[in-house]
């Protein structure tokens, strides 16, 4: 199965290259980003609405209805849908701007992504389409006059699917070669009446020729050709891309204009021609019969299918796409290929599905990963060009309103692990790398692809930051690249017995220029005490970490401080496994062991001074202000910026070191000239004459406290993973006094109640689970060093106990809760919406949201984030197939973890 098959064609696992020339790479939206963002102001959800998507031609990339393109997006294939009631042509998803939604922005439509193998040999997505109006108006007015403390207006809501008056439209792709693809259109009627339904597969190129013309440049050209009596094809050519031909199973009616700005429309400015993008949307909806070309070329063509589909009864569409002079079959062969390629899915998820799940467990696996597969976007964004375009040099005079100015270097023109196609059509840093954890599951070469992508000189700042996310790349994200790297390099050694150090040994120097950054950023005052601001939990703290305190001073971060503790564990693994084959590596693993030493040491130095990050008498960790005046303030919130310290622990086996027997001496003399960083240095210590060593912030009698926080359930535990905050801030706020000013954090489950990054992400009380995820390896690891001698009560004051292994599966099965069905057939993720509980035509769909509610495990925020949350398929993948044992001896001789 690996590669092709026996008959040369595309295999699920096929390599990257020519195997992955075709994906489902089209983002779901590229209005309101800001790429296509050219205002002054900087406002790019009002200066590029969905209201201008359907007519006006798009700088960066393209968006669709489930489809597909090339890996450079120079063409096209996606859905568009009319159901003879709608005001407009659905050629894209719907939603709300962040400033319409009360709770930020939010897709408005029910898609699903079904089904994908790693070289996207099948793919499988399914869109509901009411066969009412869609209420486009009603979810905008309804949701504009809701508040935060209001639940948001969802289109099941509207009752459009009410009676069961809607379509099921599913899109089916199966490659015959790398550059031979069949669609398959399935249509649905689940209503009790037979209803009409257009149907346009459409076909075209992304404009790249209005920006830069070049009058002797060759356009992209896409014209109706001949073709087997009974078919229509179009033909499409492409300077870089070749020739291809797209052939329908029946003739159909081509509809051919020009992917150009309708001008007039949106700035009252001639049109440059009499075709332009809206063109084809005009003649099917408005009837306009001049707005599409007579002579049958263009830049954009669809294939005009008038369907009407009996009551309860199903229509289905044959398409065909490949290079021109590849002969088309749209029968037997046709049919052929689609058995093979479902087959080899099925049996690829077969063979990754952990022996003994169950059904709806195998179910919600295959669409998490399915999900992963699906999210992957062309991302093309010159920052150069686009500062340029905004009358910006490198030497310019900063002007407010124009975002990265710092980071003219940049410039993506890759394939990207999207969070979300719609809500976070761009990339978050550290959302990658937690994505590249739950791809390994599925794709190892794509997983280490996309970490070493943002550590390439066109992402990686010269100064060794790394972007992280489009609306300010120079913001901060949590440093878990190094992680990342390490615990995809060791899965590939666990499960294939391969070790590739090259990748390895690639992505260390990289971040040693990060780690660099980091230091000398992110610790002013020089103590190893970290302030990173953001660190991508929003609302998390007191302030907003982004900007200027309130009361002047510095805000010194638990999170900060821990996130470059288990930074430095994680380099200091890379380092120990390179030093094995180069002994130059031997200075850097000292380097990060003596980092690691400072950083532990600055959490909680030897005393109760009452400025350290550890509250002795809570037991808990916490943020501290130091005030202009020098004074230190402990802010008391429980959350968990206090629970990452856990998170950095690392077990290092005694075969790891055996090769460098002069570090143990290196170290000794460092202790002995360092005597203040001896509480520390008791912490790594063998457990046993021989043993694992352990390297953690905390030590056994703190671990055993903070887990009796984490393990509450009146705290951090949830029926459904570890919340972000305690739930004792429900009825005990944590307030704060400035100027006569309330600032205070309670405990939120659902939605945010403030506007702090934008709404939309809520970190007071929901369930997320990369945090989870941490949460759990730091439990495997520390279960590695203490075995079965460690056992604490889970849930606290239950009176059962249980070790740290045993305690982090019980984290992993109740984060799996949250999809799966329970015996009344309810998914917790739907928070109790009858319709996702009871019909059949709902109830096996699973949508993978960016958090959780923190009490019913309600999905909320983002509805297609299978970015991170992908990770309850490693979880479900993990505690399927290892046992305490994996954890206690790795069977490579090497940490696994």
């Amino acid at each position: 199965m690996n590669g092709h098959d026996s008959a040369g064609r595309i295999g699920p696992r096929a390599g990257h290259g020519r195997a992955r020339l075709w994906g489902p790479y089209l983002s779901e939206r590229q209005w309101g980003t800001v790429r296509e963002d050219y205002s002054p102001g900087g406002d790019a959800w009002s200066y590029f609405p969905h209201d201008h998507a359907r007519s006006r031609a798009y700088r960066w990339g393209e968006d669709g209805l489930g489809g597909i393109s090339d890996d450079k997006q120079r063409l096209c294939l996606a859905l568009a849908l009319w159901n003879g009631r709608d005001p407009i042509l659905k050629e894209r998803a719907f939603g709300l701007t962040n400033g319409e939604g009360n709770h930020g922005e939010d897709v408005k439509e029910y898609y699903f992504y079904l089904d994908s193998t790693p070289s996207h040999s099948y793919l499988k997505y399914l869109y509901k389409y009411p066969q009412a109006a869609y209420p486009y108006n009603d979810l905008v007015a309804v949701n504009r006059f809701r508040t935060r403390h209001d639940y948001e207006y969802e289109l099941l809501d509207t009752g459009v699917f009410d009676d069961d008056r809607y379509h099921d439209v599913t899109v089916e792709y199966a490659k015959a070669d790398h550059d031979d693809l069949l669609m398959r259109v399935t249509v649905d009627n689940r209503g009790p009446d037979a209803a009409r339904l257009h149907v346009l597969p459409t076909l075209w190129f992304r404009n790249t020729w209005s920006w830069q013309p070049d009058p002797d440049g060759e356009r992209p050209r896409l014209r109706a050709t001949g073709g087997p009596a009974g078919t229509a094809t179009v033909r499409a050519d492409h300077p870089e891309l070749g020739g291809y031909e797209l052939r329908c199973a029946t003739e159909v009616p081509l509809l051919f204009t020009e992917n150009e700005t309708h001008r007039e429309r949106i700035f009252g400015t001639p049109d440059p021609g009499p075709y332009v993008k809206d063109g084809i949307g005009r003649h099917v909806v408005d009837g306009e019969a001049d707005t599409v070309n007579p002579d049958q070329e263009g830049t954009k063509a669809a294939a005009h299918y008038v369907l009407d589909v009996p009551a309860k009864g199903s229509v289905t569409l044959r398409l065909r796409l490949g290079r021109t002079g590849t002969p088309l079959d749209l029968g037997q062969e046709y049919e052929a290929v689609f058995r093979d390629r479902i087959a080899e899915a099925d049996a690829f998820y077969r063979e990754l599905t952990p022996d003994g799940a169950s059904e709806d467990e195998a179910r919600v696996l295959r669409q998490a990963l399915a999900g992963m597969l699906w999210s992957k976007q062309y991302y093309a964004f010159d920052l150069e060009t686009w500062l340029a375009e905004h009358d910006l040099t490198p030497w310019s005079t900063p002007r407010p309103g124009i975002r990265n100015r710092e980071w003219f270097h940049m410039a993506s023109d890759d394939i990207v692990s999207m969070p979300d196609k719609w809500e976070y059509p761009w990339f978050a840093a550290w959302d990658l790398a937690f994505h590249a954890v739950a791809l390994s599951v599925v794709d190892i070469d794509f997983a280490k692809q996309q970490l070493e992508l943002l550590l390439k000189e066109n992402f990686l700042h010269p100064n060794g930051q790394i972007p992280a996310y489009e609306w300010n790349f120079g913001d901060v994200n949590p440093p878990v690249h190094a992680w990342a790297a390490y615990f995809v390099h060791q899965l590939e050694q666990r499960t294939t017995g391969r070790s590739d150090d090259a990748f390895l040994e690639r992505a260390f120097q990289k971040l040693l220029t990060n780690f660099t950054w980091w230091v000398n950023r992110k610790d002013p005052q020089g103590r190893n005490v970290f302030q990173g601001g953001f660190l991508g939990l929003d609302n998390i703290g007191v302030f907003d970490r982004s900007a200027p305190l309130p009361t002047g001073g510095t805000l010194e971060q638990a999170d900060g401080t821990a996130w470059m503790a288990l930074y430095c564990q994680s380099m200091l693994q890379i380092a120990l496994e390179l030093s094995e084959r180069n002994p130059a590596y031997e200075e850097l693993v000292v380097k990060f062991v003596e980092h690691y030493l400072w950083i532990a040491a600055s959490m909680d130095r030897l005393g109760d001074l009452g400025d350290e990050l550890w509250d002795e008498e809570d037991g808990f960790f916490y943020d501290v202000l130091r005030l202009p005046d020098g004074r230190a303030v402990r802010l008391k919130v429980r959350s968990m910026v206090g629970l990452l310290p856990l998170c950095a622990s690392t077990v290092f086996r005694p075969e790891q070191l055996s090769h460098l027997p002069g570090l143990s001496d290196r170290l000794r003399r460092f202790a002995a000239r360092h005597p203040s960083l001896s509480v520390t240095l008791t912490t790594a210590q063998a457990g046993t004459a021989g043993g694992p060593r352990l390297l953690s912030v905390v030590d056994e009698k703190k671990l055993v406290r903070i887990l009796a926080r984490l393990l509450d359930e009146n705290e951090f535990l949830s029926p459904y993973g570890v919340r972000a905050l305690s739930r004792q801030h429900r009825e005990h706020p944590y307030t704060f006094w400035v100027h006569g000013e309330e600032y205070k954090v309670s405990y939120l489950p659902a939605e945010s109640d403030t506007a702090m990054f934008g709404g939309n992400s809520n970190w007071r009380g929901p369930v997320w689970l990369p945090m989870n995820v941490l949460v759990v390896r730091a439990l495997l690891n520390l279960y590695g060093f203490y075995g079965d001698d460690l056992t604490v009560e889970c849930p606290t004051g239950s009176g059962v106990r249980k070790n740290l292994y045993e305690v982090a599966e019980e984290i992993g099965a109740r984060i799996a809760r949250i999809f799966l069905r329970g015996p009344d057939g309810t998914r917790p993720v739907y928070g109790g919406q009858p319709r996702f509980r009871d019909d059949p035509h709902w109830r096996d769909l699973v949508s993978f949201y960016e958090y959780f509610h923190g009490d019913n495990g309600a999905g909320i925020g983002a509805s297609h984030q299978t970015g991170w949350t992908g990770l309850v398929a490693a979880l479900m993948k993990l505690f399927g197939t290892l046992g305490p044992d994996d954890f206690r001896s790795p069977p490579t001789g090497r940490s696994a973890r």
